[in-house]
């Protein structure tokens, strides 16, 4: 998918540019929330953007215990068809379940690596941390994953499901959108998703 991620996180007026509705946890979940960066094409349209749910992740070295940290992220992607990029040279793939489990599974890790590891290995964790989410995300009916079923909009709704020693991943799709989150310290069991009627409320 061809995005651009330097939106500033934070910040509502982008998110209110999207064509498209944002899920987040549904008002069963009383506690902060917060817009996380959001992805963009070359042309400026709105492809996809993540909502925080509980505390807000942070790697920075005076982060107060950064593995407790408490948190559940809805990754919500558009629904987009195979298309031509916006200056015609090239072809965009379309987005699908795997588009979503890529972008919750690339957000839990840069949420959650190892900030006691040596500054010099780092990169080259990540590197292969990355590359194996990718793989995952790519083949959702295989080994690494199992089904969960949570309600979206009320309805029950199926996603792929997948735990690790940083977090949990999951994937699906509600209308017109394919769904992800990524979550650390909260269960993803008994979680419902809901779309937003009104963004205001997270303005940073």
């Amino acid at each position: 998918m061809e995005t651009k991620t330097g939106t500033q996180q934070g910040a509502v007026d982008g998110y209110l540019l999207a064509d498209f509705p944002w899920y987040g946890l549904d008002q069963a979940f009383t506690g902060p929330r917060w817009l996380g960066l959001l992805g963009a094409s070359a042309d400026g349209t709105v492809e996809h953007g993540a909502i925080g749910h509980g505390d807000e992740p942070s790697l920075k070295a005076e982060a107060a215990d950064p593995e407790g940290q408490k948190f559940a992220v809805v990754v919500t992607v558009a629904h987009r068809p195979l298309r031509r990029s916006a200056d015609g040279t090239g072809v965009m793939e379309a987005t699908s379940v795997s588009s979503a489990a890529w972008l919750a599974g690339s957000g839990l890790l840069s949420a959650t690596w190892p900030t006691r590891m040596d500054r010099a290995l780092r990169q080259d964790w990540l590197d292969q941390q990355t590359s194996t989410a990718w793989e995952l995300a790519d083949e959702l009916d295989g080994p690494g994953w199992s089904s969960l079923t949570l309600p979206v909009d009320g309805e029950p709704t199926a996603f792929h499901y997948r735990e690790s020693e940083y977090g949990w991943v999951m994937a699906g799709s509600a209308a017109g959108v394919h769904l992800g989150a990524y979550g650390r310290n909260m269960s993803a069991y008994g979680l419902a998703l809901a779309a937003i009627p009104d963004l205001a409320s997270y303005e940073a």
